[in-house]
């Protein structure tokens, strides 16, 4: 009998990425892969494209019965009236928008508890609607040609649809990270967006968890797709207990609730997922470019980077970096920069800075865990994935700092596996999301305490003192 077939895609900020995976039992059949451009404002025609590319437009997905999309958060694609894109979009991680996410704050009753009570979020630069305000700010006439908005995946989305009459569709978890729709009820919130944007705009209409949402000229399912980190979950079979922390071009630690969960802080997202649950999120801007960064430093790659990093002791001989390269969302300081305390004639060695970045990468990361249990999420194991969970140095050291067993799934495109997943339950009629089987490693856990205990502690008191400088 021959195999069904899925797709799943991830539209990331750097590339695409496509999966074909068997429906039955997820293994990956075949993939492809694209490059986009490296900026923080993008021609949404480049994701097509580049969708174009890794398919072998289109020979990659021979057999595939249906498929999903997953796509980066928050990336604003404004659309005229006749569909076009008005400018480029921009995405998650551009941060012009900071001075609107404050405005917006302050313009709503109750402030940023009102807002987490609205929508599970306290506008920061990276959420849509402070991109809205700020277009509608600063370009007036880009603003007055806008007659929807749209994500990315959404976007994709409607492209590979062979009927785009029937209109755009986006889904729960990745209309939680707008900044206009609420995970607790389930709906938009259209005075929100007004607020944001001086007026309506036409908006997709949120999908359910495994609705098919179109075909494709093709003749396969198109299934509602979601956010990547929505999708991550999914491709990992998160479950009760399960943390994800990814380190990738972003950081961000992520769990599974059946609850929806409001932080007035803003440290925490409270995002829903791609299943009818909740997602509580907290997302970082340096993870994995930190390690890079400090390795072109030194002069070194990144394997060098590693062992150097192994070398060195716990605690970096009192070098501490604080890795707010490209200024931070969480917290939110998108203007800050990045700060080495502590340095000496005696400690000032490449191994220790080395340390210093691996360490400093994982504290912002072990904040976001307290945040998380903080808010009542169990945290019984780790799941440690993206880039940066390939370094030996960053697996040896995450479980004393994170102070939980941490597991490493086998590398792999966990949006996109996700996303195919996805398929194949709307693929099987919806009734439950498939098994798939994730393979990985356990790495033993160590308790917080001695020297991890005094490096979270030493960077918190950095962390701290260097805040309050910056606010």
């Amino acid at each position: 009998m021959s195999r069904r077939l899925v797709a799943g895609v991830d539209t990331s900020t750097q590339s695409t990425k496509v999966l074909v995976c068997d429906a039955d039992t997820g293994e990956v059949v075949r993939e492809g892969r694209a490059g986009h451009p490296d900026a923080t404002e993008v021609d949404p025609a480049h994701w097509w494209r580049a969708f174009g590319e890794a398919t072998g437009d289109g020979a990659l997905l021979s057999g595939v019965a249906a498929i999903g999309v997953g796509g980066q958060q928050h990336g604003m694609v404004l659309l005229d009236e006749d569909g076009a894109v008005v400018r480029d979009a921009l995405l998650w991680n551009d941060t012009r928008s900071a001075g609107a996410a404050t405005d917006l704050i302050a313009e709503l009753p109750g402030g940023a508890a009102g807002w987490a009570d609205a929508t599970g979020l306290v506008p920061v630069a990276s959420f849509t609607v402070t991109k809205l305000r700020w277009v509608a700010q600063h370009e007036p006439d880009n603003a007055a040609r806008a007659a929807s908005v749209m994500l990315p995946h959404d976007w994709i989305t409607h492209l590979l649809r062979a009927d785009t009459a029937a209109g755009p569709t986006t889904d729960r978890g990745d209309a939680s990270g707008t900044g206009y729709w609420s995970p607790a009820s389930g709906s938009y919130q259209p005075q929100l967006l007004r607020l944001a944007f001086g007026r309506d705009l036409a908006v997709p209409r949120v999908a359910g968890p495994a609705e098919v949402v179109g075909e494709t000229v093709a003749g396969a399912l198109l299934a509602p797709g979601t956010g990547d980190n929505m999708a991550a979950a999914l491709g990992l079979g998160l479950g009760p207990g399960d943390v994800v922390v990814s380190l990738g071009t972003s950081g961000t630690v992520f769990g599974v609730s059946e609850r929806p969960v409001t932080d007035v802080s803003g440290t925490v997202a409270g995002f829903a997922d791609a299943t009818g649950r909740h997602l509580p999120l907290v997302a970082t801007l340096n993870a994995a470019r930190v390690l890079s960064t400090v390795a072109t430093l030194l002069g070194v790659d990144l394997s060098t980077l590693d062992e150097l990093a192994r070398s060195a002791a716990p605690g970096a001989g009192g070098l501490t970096l604080l890795p707010y390269l490209d200024g931070e969302r969480t917290p939110n300081l998108p203007d800050a920069r990045g700060l080495l305390n502590g340095i000496t004639r005696g400690n000032a060695t490449p191994a220790n800075l080395a340390r210093a970045a691996v360490e400093g990468m994982l504290c912002g990361l072990a904040d976001g865990i307290d945040a998380v249990r903080g808010l009542g999420v169990p945290v019984e194991r780790v799941l440690l994935i993206g880039g940066a969970a390939a370094s030996a140095a960053v697996r040896e050291v995450a479980p004393a700092l994170f102070g939980v067993p941490v597991s490493v799934p086998d590398p792999g495109e966990y949006v996109a596996l996700g996303a195919a997943r996805q398929a194949a339950w709307v693929l099987d009629g919806g009734a439950e999301a498939p098994a798939w089987r994730v393979p990985g490693t356990a790495a033993a856990a160590e308790t917080l305490a001695g020297p991890a205990a005094q490096t979270r502690k030493v960077y918190a008191d950095v962390r701290d003192r260097a805040q309050a400088l910056l606010r």
